[in-house]
């Protein structure tokens, strides 16, 4: 299964992204391989729009759940209807190494 995980940056220590939308990297964890792919995230200074757009980012990599601190309004919807599960982790003192070890257990 894949996960996508909004990250501050583009190594398992950065912090868990608060924001989905506007994150700055997404990481797409392969729960069978343990595999990471780190993808920058082109719309984290979009003047509107970056949600939907970053869902079709993560929608593309067959991603089955995210992880993020938030989602915005119009997101819920949108993934509810792809079939993609949100996680919410308000901890910001998660790094992805952590998120990672949490899935593996």
């Amino acid at each position: 299964m894949k996960v996508a995980i909004t990250s501050t940056g583009n190594t398992l220590e950065s912090k868990l992204d608060q924001r989905f939308g506007r994150c700055a990297f997404f990481v797409i964890y392969d729960t069978e391989t343990g595999g990471t792919e780190f993808i920058p995230n082109p719309n984290k200074d979009a003047l509107n729009g970056a949600g939907p757009a970053s869902v079709q980012i993560v929608a593309s990599r067959n991603v089955s759940k995210i992880i993020s601190g938030e989602f915005g309004i119009k997101i819920k919807s949108l993934l509810d209807s792809l079939k993609i599960q949100m996680i919410v982790i308000k901890d910001t003192e998660k790094t992805i190494q952590d998120i990672i070890n949490m899935l593996n257990q």
